[in-house]
């Protein structure tokens, strides 16, 4: 009994050493330039959402409707807006280079246009001073699903008057932050905020209309063009992206009857908000309902809609797999669930994939006119139990490896991918999910604040060490 008890514990060290010895081949092979951080959004971690000063936007709206699991919503979420300079200081703790988070558009602006909210531009003055001081790189993100409610009662992003009340509050952002930060991206996932909550209505704004959701594509579109120019205008040297949501998306069991379904999901997944910015316009052949977009262009949209970012951000959690479905308009496609396929999932019921990650940078490196990329988002939600004022997430320790692993296998064939930013800091408010899925590198206890760092977080400390 002793000698089994001894060959166990032997084992696990020796598995400990192995990965040890891989881990730290694993992160040195990206080189020393490769940028590491963390990432997060307003919505999600801030909280004080009616503090000094603050409008409402439409997540405040459609959280309070009582359209979040469970009834909850993101009045306190992680309270980043009194944690942020412990939150800050936990990130370099754990040897992160950068920090992405974004700007609150009615903190600042609480009516979406007119009227500047002195508190609401301080505080990011702060954020970005307290990353200043710790030695990290503040990247902005401007916009990150969290519209002015003022602005939503306008039309929203179906009101072609977007692209300059965004244009606006772009030129507030670079003249206010601009001598401070170098790093910027334009939007996160406009597939996303314009798929869930223009068509779907899973997200806010709740809106299932189909033309809403032309005119918000192409007016988010042209917004997000416009906002890369204003940012070279008015930020000298600026490095300036934006961030895409990107799966693979395959057909189930790899059956040819499935292929044009994959076509079109691939479109409106992967290709539908990129490919206008590269001058290459939208892919109506494999997606027809785009051809309604010419009802709403005008004359010079064609030109408009380019911008030649210096990076493109990529945010990659799951694998897409489809059959063809006679039942579901517009896509004519029908997701397969993780679960009916009996693969690994993380807790919201994704499939974990890493291969994924790869293969969608192979996909990407074909757009010739992309410079690098940047992982601006990858992670994972595992239930998490604080015991003892610890955590212990190897599944998510393993998911990292394994989606690293992939990535460097993309660097080594030459992709250009130049940072990897986790999703996310810490633990916050997962959307339309609520509180239940983690995914942070540091757990949060949202009845105290308190902050626990995570085994993973620790992981990452460790390798990232100078």
């Amino acid at each position: 009994m002793r000698n089994i008890i001894f060959l166990v514990l032997f084992s696990h060290r020796l598995v400990a050493q192995i990965h040890s010895v891989t881990d730290s081949s694993l992160f040195h092979s990206f080189g020393n330039d490769f940028l590491w951080g963390t990432a997060s959004a307003a919505y999600q971690s801030e909280g004080a959402w009616d503090v000094d000063g603050r409008g409402p936007s439409i997540w405040d709206d459609f959280s309070q409707k009582g359209r979040i699991k469970n009834g909850e919503n993101g009045n306190v979420a992680a309270d980043f807006y009194h944690q942020f300079e412990q939150d800050i200081r936990l990130a370099k703790e754990m040897n992160f280079k950068v920090f992405r988070f974004s700007i609150s558009w009615s903190r600042i602006l609480p009516n979406g246009i007119g009227d500047v909210n002195a508190k609401g531009i301080e505080f990011y003055h702060r954020v970005i001073d307290e990353c200043l001081r710790q030695g990290i790189q503040p990247w902005i993100t401007l916009y990150h699903w969290d519209l002015p409610l003022k602005l939503q009662d306008k039309g929203g992003w179906a009101n072609r008057d977007v692209i300059k009340w965004f244009e606006d509050y772009t030129r507030l952002c670079a003249k206010e932050y601009g001598n401070k930060v170098k790093y910027w991206m334009v939007f996160n996932e406009p597939a996303a905020f314009i798929g869930l909550g223009y068509l779907i209505g899973y997200h806010a704004p709740g809106k299932r209309n189909i033309n809403s959701f032309i005119r918000a594509t192409h007016y988010a579109c042209l917004a997000m063009a416009e906002g890369g120019r204003v940012l070279r205008n008015e930020v000298p040297n600026a490095i300036i992206g934006t961030t895409f949501s990107c799966s693979i998306v395959d057909p189930l069991k790899g059956k040819k009857r499935h292929l044009k379904a994959v076509e079109r999901m691939d479109a409106m997944l992967n290709r539908m908000f990129i490919e206008p910015s590269l001058g290459m316009g939208y892919p109506e052949n494999e997606f027809p309902i785009l051809r309604k977009i010419r009802r709403y262009q005008l004359p010079g949209d064609d030109e408009k809609l380019k911008f030649d970012f210096d990076f493109i951000g990529l945010q990659n959690y799951f694998r897409v797999v489809v059959k063809r479905s006679p039942f579901i308009p517009l896509i004519w496609a029908r997701q397969i669930s993780a679960e009916r396929r009996n693969v690994p999932q993380n807790e919201m019921g994704f499939e974990i994939y890493p291969e994924g990650i790869y293969r969608i940078l192979k996909q990407f490196s074909k757009y010739e006119k992309i410079k690098n990329f940047v992982i601006t988002e990858n992670g994972v939600c595992v239930k998490d139990s604080l015991i003892a004022d610890e955590i212990h997430d190897s599944l998510r320790i393993d998911f990292f490896r394994s989606y690293l692993n992939q990535l460097l296998k993309a660097k080594k064939e030459g992709i250009p991918v130049t940072g990897y930013l986790v999703w996310s800091l810490t633990d916050n408010f997962e959307w339309t999910e609520g509180y239940m899925p983690r995914f942070g590198l540091v757990y949060v206890d949202y009845k105290t604040q308190k902050r626990y760092m995570k085994d993973s977080g620790r992981w990452f400390k460790d390798y990232l060490e100078d």
